[in-house]
């Protein structure tokens, strides 16, 4: 028989419950401010599915009635400057959250509520019905309220998608050593979520301040938490990662706060994240009016034992009991609470017939539509700029990956704020690739080599990035790995700014490889700018030369707004002109640069074809025009440059190494043929793989890749088409 040793868990799984005598030694200002949150988020929330019933709301409105309890109860232990992120379902923590920053010393629940408090009830409504008004500019509606100054860093309409951000935030009071701390909201559903247990595990390994506030309501729209785990005690996931973890009723107000006030202090004492599972009810269905009973998943037996546990009441007996208030006064508090947001809607709607209807001069413009969804790069004014031909400092041969190197160690070396992250990127002198040489030796605490865990470390740099403190840099070792942290990459890094109203700025760097032509097969080979081209938010810088990479990874890092930045495997370990002394120049974001002169076909292309082209070129002996785009998204492509050699040659072709299926050829041949139709001889043409990704096999990469071949071809169609076949 082989011997059988039970192991033990190393840190604590408790379950926390509130005592009588609790409640007796409960402070009466903080129960008094307790019951008035609670009293004016469920007054809230009743009024916003009227006014869903009415039509008055556009899209979901995901109601927290039931849910209170532990929203309130845990914001309680937080002080002003810790910060909160949540969930679809957020309009509880949302309002918490900003209840104790607009009325820190807490809410009277006998006196009149003052008019900071009636404006955020109504400033929070006017967002959730999509107006100008509301703290995202109407954008964000119901599941999308940011408040950055109050803490408040965004609810989230991804399920589990939130959870890294407010990791970024957590490394970044690590870092500034304020002492803060953030807490994440998200439910049972999210607790299975991948992008959930890979930032327990990186907080864990990095003892970030992070709680994460589990709201087990039970139900994941219609699925029990039973037939999504096998362990529906949620806060056992503590127990893999290292993280002490507290499991409470969360229909006890007071209950919460005990376990959150344990948590806070675990987490300020610098002991890394938290834990707590706070089990909740919602009264109603996934989302309007109507109980979960009325669509067959929940008995109205369930139904009424929970409401029989209601938050709300919890805390009116107590106090009662101590002789704190009296039933009477509790009617009143809910009365005042209901007249609240009754005018709250009444100052946004009008009479229209027997209906009311939104007031028209409260909507947000249309011509509001686009703004934000970049910047507008102001905070480049005043960089010094530079382009090779005029560059004035001293200029040698250099190897690419070097000078990548070398410009990061700038960078670093002269701003506290830039912070790197990603696999490996600490070791293997410089990663993979040696474009992080040197740095860790020199800047160990800000160097950080993450776990592989895409989703997090992205949400993490994008959660640092809005902070507004740092600056992150990624580095993808591959860019199919976008593909892994998609959520993060897409629909928040690269949304945020537009979707919290175009005021949030989010200068995060992405550098990643395209590694065509190594032999790494389907999954570790694809050129990513057509994908990225395509996508809200990013913008997309391809460096083609040394000189060039400097300036535009200056700018990138200058940047308010996500910039992934493109390098090549073949263009590593070439040479090129480089600055040897001089690594502070930009080159502007939206510059193309014509590397040739040429008067009968624009070449457009970028990395490291574009020395293949002018190779070709030369080799042809053809008059051609060669840009090297170097930006590549929407907002930053050079139409000036593009136009003007257009116009002059009559004839474009658009060159790049990559498959058909994510082709950002496609994007930009489009765009050319639609604005200078007239000016062209014959239609724009294009060099562009195949469509299948990059084999292994070296016959069938080459097969798959664009190369010399292709664009000779391409070539001589050409100037066939223009009427002069070029000689065999």
């Amino acid at each position: 028989m082989p011997e059988t040793i039970r192991l033990q868990p190393r840190v604590p799984w408790v379950e926390i419950r509130s005592t009588k005598a609790d409640w007796t030694a409960a402070d009466p200002k903080l129960l008094g401010a307790m019951l008035t949150n609670l009293h004016l988020i469920r007054a809230f929330e009743e009024k916003v599915l009227e006014l869903v019933s009415e039509g008055l709301v556009h899209g979901p409105a995901h109601s927290s009635i039931g849910q209170e309890g532990g929203a309130v109860g845990s914001v309680m232990a937080l002080r002003t400057s810790d910060q909160v992120n949540g969930s679809h379902r957020g309009h509880h923590q949302f309002l918490a959250k900003a209840l104790g920053y607009v009325a820190q010393d807490g809410l009277d629940p006998l006196a009149e509520l003052p008019d900071d408090v009636n404006a955020l009830l109504g400033r929070t409504l006017a967002e959730i019905m999509g107006l100008a008004q509301g703290f995202c500019k109407g954008r964000g509606g119901s599941m999308h309220l940011r408040w950055d100054e109050a803490g408040a860093l965004g609810t989230n309409a991804i399920v589990g998608g939130g959870v890294p951000l407010a990791a970024g935030a957590a490394w970044a009071h690590k870092r500034a050593g304020t002492g803060d701390v953030a807490v994440t909201y998200f439910g049972d559903g999210a607790v299975n979520i991948g992008s959930v247990l890979e930032t327990m595990n990186l907080t864990a390994a990095w003892r970030l301040p992070l709680c994460f506030f589990i709201e087990n309501n039970r139900y994941a729209v219609a699925t029990t938490v039973e037939e999504s785990t096998a362990e529906p005690r949620l806060s056992s996931r503590g127990q893999a990662f290292n993280i002490p973890a507290w499991r409470i009723d969360g229909m006890d107000p007071l209950a919460v706060k005990l376990a959150m006030d344990q948590a806070v202090a675990h987490m300020r004492a610098g002991h890394g994240p938290t834990i707590i599972e706070a089990e909740v009810y919602r009264y109603l269905h996934q989302s309007g009016p109507l109980p979960g009973s009325a669509f067959g998943y929940r008995t109205k037996e369930e139904e009424a034992a929970w409401r029989a546990r209601d938050p709300l009441d919890r805390v009116a007996a107590e106090m009662i009991g101590r002789g704190l208030l009296d039933q009477t006064q509790v009617d009143a508090l809910r009365l005042r609470a209901e007249e609240a947001m009754a005018r709250a809607a009444d100052a946004l709607t009008e009479p229209d017939g027997n209906r009311r209807r939104i007031r028209d001069e409260l909507w947000p413009s249309p011509s509001f539509r686009d703004e934000g969804v970049r910047g507008d790069l102001t905070e480049l004014n005043g960089k010094r700029f530079a382009e090779l031909e005029t560059f004035a400092g001293r200029i040698e041969d250099r190897k690419f990956i070097d000078v990548i190197a070398d410009v990061m160690h700038r960078r670093m070396q002269t701003d506290e704020r830039v912070v790197i992250l990603g696999e490996d990127i600490h070791r293997l002198k410089g990663g993979t690739n040696g474009a992080t040489r040197g740095l860790a030796a020199d800047f160990p605490d800000r160097v950080l080599g993450t776990p592989i865990s895409e989703n997090a470390f992205t949400g993490l740099a994008g959660g640092i990035a809005m902070d507004g403190r740092y600056r992150p840099v990624v580095e993808f070792m591959y860019a199919d790995f976008m593909w892994v942290a998609a959520d993060q990459v897409f629909n928040q890094v690269g949304k945020a700014r537009h979707m919290f109203g175009g005021d949030t700025a989010v200068p995060l760097v992405l550098r990643t490889k395209v590694a065509m032509g190594t032999g790494y097969g389907s999954q570790h080979s694809m050129d990513p700018a057509g994908i990225f081209a395509t996508s809200v938010g990013w913008r997309i810088l391809a460096p083609s030369t040394p000189f060039d990479y400097v300036g535009l990874m200056n700018s990138a890092i200058s940047c308010e707004d996500p910039v992934l930045v493109l390098e090549h495997v073949d263009l590593y370990n070439s040479t090129g002109p480089a600055p040897v002394d001089d690594l502070d120049y930009l080159i502007p974001i939206g510059r193309a640069r014509v590397v040739r002169q040429g008067a009968e076909v624009s070449i457009l292309t970028y990395l490291s074809m574009t020395r293949v082209v002018l190779d070709v070129v030369e080799e042809l002996g053809l008059d051609a025009e060669v840009i090297d785009l170097r930006s590549l998204d929407r907002a930053s492509l050079d139409w000036e440059t593009i136009t003007a050699s257009a116009q002059k040659t009559n004839n474009v072709l658009v060159v790049e190494q990559g498959a058909l299926g994510t082709s950002y050829g496609t994007l930009i041949g489009d765009e050319v043929q639609r604005r200078l139709f007239d000016w062209l001889d014959q239609p724009v043409k294009r060099v562009i793989g195949g469509e299948a990704a990059p084999s292994v096999s070296k016959v069938l990469e080459r097969a798959t890749i664009a190369g010399a071949d292709e664009v000779r071809d391409a070539l001589r169609a050409v100037m066939a088409d223009k009427g002069r076949p070029l000689a065999a």
